[in-house]
């Protein structure tokens, strides 16, 4: 098969899978709106969207290494970023290690519910005291990272459209959430910052 044919292939399976994965765990993250739907299963349910979304997730990241060999035909950018690779490697270490480093803390702190929803939770602590979406903060880079790592100007401007979508993610978790806490996830969010923590006595 042609080159040019295998990019745009390659593009359009990307732009499914990104739009597959950002839908299906924005559904994910509103089981307390859900629940108002179908009951209490609006949990399980979630949790099976969000495992769900995670087939498209990494069919994304393997379209991001294809693309380093079958780029589309008509990339206005130079197809190699304008430094040694060891360059570009460097710097995905540079954000990549803290971002993974966040990441993985909020996971840790955000316990079996970073994977799924659960009723019985309670709201959590670690991190989350200083930050409210550590995770969002620490995966969204990664995609940046992986345009580094396989040496691609596109995709690393391409990786910044994942932005606006990991804020949607985290202002839709943040409306279920005040549902399903309540005045305790108000007080909560008053006093700490979204992504980086609030200067002591800011409003």
């Amino acid at each position: 098969m042609d080159r040019a044919v295998l990019g745009w292939l390659n593009f359009a399976v990307l732009i499914i899978s990104s739009i597959a994965f950002s839908a299906l765990y924005v559904l994910s993250v509103r089981p307390a709106h859900l629940e108002r739907k179908i009951g209490e299963r609006a949990y399980k349910r979630c949790g099976q969207y969000r495992m769900i979304a995670m087939i498209p997730m990494m069919l994304a990241s393997f379209n991001y290494v294809v693309y380093h060999w079958y780029p589309l035909p008509i990339d206005p950018l130079p197809a190699r970023f304008p430094w040694p690779y060891a360059v570009s490697v460097a710097l995905a270490a540079l954000i990549g290690i803290p971002a993974l480093t966040v990441m993985l803390w909020g996971v840790r702190d955000a316990g079996e519910e970073a994977l799924a929803p659960d009723k019985s939770h309670t709201m959590y602590g670690g991190i989350y005291e200083k930050i409210r979406h550590p995770q969002a903060l620490g995966e969204a880079p990664l995609w940046l990272v992986f345009a580094l790592l396989v040496n691609s100007p596109f995709l690393a401007i391409f990786s910044l459209l994942y932005l606006p979508v990991w804020y949607w993610w985290s202002v839709e978790e943040e409306n279920d959430l005040l549902l399903r806490y309540g005045q305790a996830y108000a007080d909560y969010r008053a006093r700490t910052g979204m992504f980086f923590p609030k200067q002591r006595g800011a409003a």
